[in-house]
């Protein structure tokens, strides 16, 4: 491919971004394909001969983009944003086209420059103190892959730091702490560095406190063990709670004494979606209070500053610990400067090194922080505006609070409960949402991700999960009623009304309930489920299709003479208004 050509097929391929972008609300949310399907549709070798740019494309568009989850689709409600924008892109375009391994400044003299500026910037927007910005000679910033390699950059950092303060040869008396919310990364982290990990119970608001992060370490030092790593979540993945960073600050600034050998605890802050929220400073108190104690922190601009993954941002109080940890140089990566500026390879897990700092660089001058300010804080009042409505009905209840961009909330009863209305929804291809496991509770987890998703999107997004919620509470009363367990026939003659079985015998479509239990049950004797569960749509087909109104039924569905117990009018008003409901979407 010549210059001639790359323009020609540049311009098109632009005109194919920008048309899938801004189209993408007529995309489906998630793909009606199974595994294996790509892989059956292309050939099982690489081609011989070239092929065009043109029959490449195309296939892009007939075989990859059906197979795509489209997590800018503004009904995409899953995991966190995918941070994205066209500044973004043009950045990654920029970046590919220079072709660079910014290993080392003398590698990529630009790359590792606009890096430590860009860090800089970012750390002032947040409120850092000096030490974390490379202007103090001291810490700085510097662009990891994500969040759960800087996790893994700092708990290796502090276990070498461990090593060398305790004089140790195995690190198997080395302790790290975390909240039992905290991302699964720290898990893997501890893994990888062949050390213990403590997940600590959290409070009554889904925090970390310091009381119980002091008890847990005071206790590992009485029984000779060593602490030296905490993480702290600003920001969880299941409900966006907070650890309360002043309090957990105060607890190791107390415990510096207790031991003969310094303990000297690393405490890593966790804010891979949260953190972007602090260039707005109302949110700056999150983090700056109890930020004393902060060795090193980092949140993914991927996620929330509309910056295409990858793109983790990791600042650290003192960079000589990544360095000492880190640090390997042979002779052909030495340079003559290397004394005078970073060289990013020793901070960090690879040696070579993506221009990642290139496309920030685009975000951050296009939008400026007012934009990014703007983004965040219309992706919250979203946010609040479904809490809102979530609160409103009764048959919901939040789990913690919203303060970003998440609400995660279940339906009251138990779990099964709102993990069908999830299968539901997602089956439905109207909405896409995820779980999490919050103190036994199932939660469903709604995101604003999409920098599309506007009031609209929202109120309609609620009309969904009421509409669904409806129907699997209809059919839980409905399996409630006609599968009653070992209820007494005097229980099922006053509280039991829906269509039992019918008796073939007799030929009835449905009979009283005082009848079968007089036909099929000696009285004072336990009822063994003579119903059947009978689904939405076959109640909806018995009862509507008759067009019968709520006191017809009742009429039809209880002895002669009888008024219905007032129990069973409201389950059955319930079941009828479900029913009857037209989908407000």
């Amino acid at each position: 491919m010549d210059a001639e050509e790359f323009r020609k097929h540049g311009k098109e391929m632009i005109d194919f971004i920008a048309d899938h972008v801004e189209g993408i609300r007529q995309q489906p949310i998630v793909p009606n394909v199974k595994p294996g399907f790509l892989i059956t549709k292309l050939p099982s070798r690489a081609p011989t001969e070239p092929e065009s740019i043109e029959k490449i494309t195309n296939d892009v568009e007939q075989l990859i983009i059906p197979g795509m989850t489209n997590w800018q689709h503004p009904n995409f409600h899953a995991y966190f944003p995918a941070g994205n924008s066209y500044p973004s892109i043009l950045g990654e375009l920029m970046e590919s086209a220079l072709g660079c391994i910014g290993f080392s400044w003398a590698a990529a003299p630009s790359c590792t420059e606009l890096e430590i500026v860009v860090m800089d910037w970012l750390g002032k927007a947040i409120g850092l103190p000096e030490d974390f910005l490379h202007c103090s000679g001291k810490g700085g910033g510097v662009l990891q892959g994500s969040a759960s390699e800087s996790v893994l950059v700092s708990m290796l950092a502090a276990r070498h730091r461990a090593f060398k303060t305790h004089r140790l040869s195995s690190s198997t008396r080395l302790v790290a702490y975390c909240s039992m919310l905290a991302h699964s990364c720290v898990e893997k982290a501890a893994s990888l560095c062949n050390v213990r990990l403590r997940q600590l119970e959290p409070d009554a608001d889904f925090g970390l406190s310091g009381e119980t992060l002091r008890q847990a370490i005071e206790k590992d030092i009485h029984d000779n063990l060593i602490p030296f790593f905490v993480c702290a979540t600003l920001g969880t993945t299941s409900i966006c709670s907070f650890d309360n960073l002043p309090s957990i600050s105060d607890a190791l600034s107390s415990l510096k004494g207790m031991s003969e050998t310094p303990l000297n605890i690393w405490l890593h802050v966790d804010s891979a979606y949260a953190g972007n929220a602090f260039i707005c400073p109302e949110f700056q108190h999150l983090l700056l209070d109890g930020i004393e104690e902060v060795d090193s922190l980092e949140f993914n601009a991927n996620k929330w500053l509309l910056t295409n993954f990858d793109c983790g941002c990791m600042w650290v109080r003192d960079r000589l610990h990544l360095e000492d940890c880190l640090s390997v140089d042979p002779l052909y990566l030495k340079h003559d400067h290397q004394h005078l500026t970073a060289d990013f390879r020793n901070w960090g897990i690879p040696l070579s090194r993506r221009f990642r700092s290139l496309k920030l660089w685009f975000v951050i001058r296009r939008f400026g922080l007012t934009g990014l300010q703007k983004h965040i804080r219309e992706q919250v009042r979203l946010a609040k505006k479904f809490t809102k409505l979530l609160q409103k009905d009764t048959r919901f209840e939040q789990i913690g609070k919203t303060r970003m961009g998440l609400v995660s909330f279940k339906l009251k009863g138990e779990n099964e409960l709102s993990e069908r209305l999830l299968g539901v929804i997602n089956n439905s291809g109207q909405l896409f949402m995820v779980p999490a496991k919050v103190k036994h509770n199932y939660v469903i987890r709604f995101c604003v991700c999409s920098t599309s998703t506007t009031n609209s999107d929202i109120e309609r997004a609620w009309n969904v999960i009421s509409y669904h919620a409806d129907h699997v509470l209809a059919d839980e009363i409905i399996e409630m009623t006609l599968c009653p367990g070992e209820l007494s026939p005097a229980d099922l003659a006053t509280n039991s009304f829906l269509f039992p079985c019918k008796d073939n015998s007799r030929g009835d479509e449905h009979e009283s309930v005082p009848d079968l239990i007089r036909s099929r049950s000696t009285v004072g004797q336990p009822f063994r489920r003579p119903f059947r569960r009978y689904s939405t749509s076959e109640l909806s087909h018995r009862l509507l299709s008759r067009s019968l109104s709520s006191a017809a039924c009742l009429q039809s569905l209880t002895p002669t003479g009888n008024a219905p117990h007032k129990t069973t009018q409201l389950r059955l008003d319930t079941i009828l208004n479900a029913l009857k409901k037209e989908r407000p979407f």
